[in-house]
């Protein structure tokens, strides 16, 4: 059943620009502050408090509209966006309606080795909203609180057209994204801090058909799992609807991570109930061409830049080089490595594979960790000349994130390092021999496993200290 019908996604993502103040005041944005002690009369909502324009947040916009491939406008302006939310002060927004500061740009997304072009229909500058924090429970007198420290922290929105076609897809777009944002250096991006969310709007469709079905909307998805998972069920839920006879009402819905469904939150507002008109006390933005190139010309390395780069230089792959340039740090690591470390794809398999793996047990970005480019360089030195195998260093590695301390001291407290020596090899070899005749004659006779059984024994007696490569030519020699 699922199968004859496709889904439709476009998303509405939300990313707060690292200004150090606020769109239209002097407030900090600093994260984590006492709840309302960034706040002042003008977004606190007072009665004649007039707005001033963040002129950082417009050259973040800018900036940010350029890496997505955007036209930056001439000319934009602000609106008020009025409805009703206990945490946003005024009972209006002021944000961009029919004059948004970038127009029709692009993101180009890889999956399953497929590429595919999405498009962007607009990204404007609008102002946040606070937050509300509930407490009590429904048989302890529920109410809620609200924090105003977010309430006028400087957003962009950037609204893609309807071009995916998968949760997987919609993930894709959201990580590419983000990496491109992260670049630019407009956002921290962290999902986790809410300064980069998502709303999907989705419908369904019978394959075949060019018709769009009735979109639903799913508010304020903060994590790559939650909004594929969120596109999963409610496609699902859709299709369920349509097949038993029923009528997909346009709505807003959530996403409830505890019990994985999405749930009504109300009818969905059309751009007339918002009742838009130009904010009174801003003047429209002139925005001068020079200033344009003068931005695009600054521009860093973007991930698609930096990808080309590390195929073309160090022969990596695709796939390999799109790892390593999800954030600009993990880029970072890798190109400092490398300038010690001249084995770019050992340096990439480490990283993408165990360092990889401690970063995402521990929930943290490789900037946070305790890991030093040289330390980690210092690793692969050892592994490099037979200092330690493989298999230590992977231990090894887990006690340099733990303690941050350099692989060569780890070595040398645990009593790690490899044993090459043959005159000491070769005596361990020997007794295992002498003790096994059986297995001497097994191996004679062509039993692959007996040889295996030997290297099993030197290594246990070692501890797992012995070098693979020594043990195996030593081995054969006596066995021979």
């Amino acid at each position: 059943m699922y199968s004859e019908y496709e889904v439709v996604i476009g998303l509405e993502v939300h990313v707060e620009l690292k200004t150090k103040t606020k769109i239209f005041c002097g407030c900090s944005t600093e994260f984590g502050a006492l709840p309302n002690s960034q706040v002042c009369p003008s977004c606190a909502g007072f009665p004649g408090m007039l707005p001033v324009l963040n002129e950082q947040a417009v050259e973040y916009a800018i900036k940010a509209g350029l890496a997505l491939n955007c036209g930056i406008a001439d000319y934009c302006k602000f609106d008020r966006k009025n409805y009703f939310y206990p945490d946003l002060p005024t009972a209006y927004q002021i944000t961009q309606f029919d004059y948004p500061i970038c127009l029709e740009g692009h993101l180009d997304i890889e999956l399953d080795g497929k590429k595919k072009r999405i498009g962007i229909t607009r990204a404007h500058l609008e102002e946040d909203a606070g937050k509300l924090i509930h407490q009590g429970s429904i048989t302890t007198s529920p109410y809620s609180l609200v924090d105003l420290n977010r309430a006028g922290v400087p957003l962009l929105e950037i609204v893609s057209e309807p071009d995916m076609r998968s949760a997987a897809e919609a993930r894709a777009y959201m990580e590419k994204l983000r990496s491109v944002l992260l670049f630019a250096g407009v956002s921290d991006c962290k999902m986790q801090e809410g300064s980069l969310r998502c709303d999907a709007n989705i419908s369904v469709r019978p394959i075949g058909t060019t018709t769009f079905g009735t979109r639903v909307e799913i508010k304020n998805l903060n994590s790559f799992r939650a909004l594929e998972r969120a596109i999963e069920y409610e496609a699902k839920r859709q299709v369920d609807a349509i097949e038993d006879g029923e009528e997909i009402v346009q709505e807003t819905r959530t996403w409830d991570e505890e019990k994985q469904v999405t749930k009504s939150m109300r009818t969905k507002e059309e751009a007339e109930d918002y009742r838009y008109f130009p904010e009174p006390d801003l003047p429209p933005v002139r925005i001068a061409r020079d200033l344009v190139e003068q931005i695009k010309n600054g521009l860093p390395e973007l991930p698609e830049q930096a990808v080309a780069r590390l195929v073309n230089d160090y022969e990596l792959s695709e796939y390999d080089a799109s790892v390593l340039t999800l954030t600009p740090e993990y880029l970072k690591f890798f190109d400092d490595s490398v300038k010690i470390f001249n084995d770019a794809k050992l340096v990439a398999n480490w990283m993408m594979g165990d360092l990889n793996r401690l970063l995402n047990n521990a929930n943290m970005e490789i900037g946070e960790g305790k890991i030093l480019p040289a330390d980690f360089t210092d690793l692969l030195f050892l592994i490099d000349k037979g200092e330690i195998s493989g298999k230590m260093a992977k231990n090894v590695l887990e006690e340099m994130f733990n303690s941050g301390k350099n692989p060569k001291d780890i070595v040398k407290e645990k009593g790690l390092a490899q044993i090459s020596d043959e005159d000491t090899l070769i005596t361990i070899i020997e007794e295992i021999i002498v003790k096994n005749p059986k297995v001497v004659e097994d191996y004679k006779q062509g039993k692959d496993k007996a040889f295996g059984f030997f290297v099993g024994q030197v290594m246990k007696a070692t501890k797992g200290q012995a070098n693979p490569a020594v043990v195996n030519k030593l081995l054969k020699k006596s066995l021979e």
